[in-house]
């Protein structure tokens, strides 16, 4: 089941805490659609300690969409393979 969050009105670090704590609340299965005003870098080397996949769209200028799941589930739906953020 898909959950969003955006945010992308919130300043530093917000954003990532915000990203983080919906991570740990989220049901085994889920997968978290973020809307955020930047391509946040700093969280990619965090979720992929953390067992998770994502993919990054810039939908444009100071839009960006990040689709995260479990590394031991499938790619949520119209993400065919995990995108140019995660090997």
């Amino acid at each position: 089941m898909e959950q969003e969050l955006d945010v992308s009105p919130l300043e530093p670090p917000e954003p990532l805490e915000r990203i983080l704590d919906t991570l740990a609340d989220m049901p085994h299965g889920d997968w978290l659609r973020v809307m955020h005003r930047r391509d946040p870098v700093p969280l990619y080397r965090i979720l992929q300690n953390m067992g998770y996949r994502w993919h990054t769209d810039c939908l444009a200028p100071g839009r960006y969409e990040i689709l995260i799941w479990p590394e031991d589930m499938s790619p949520p739906e119209g993400i065919l393979g995990t995108g140019p953020d995660r090997p």
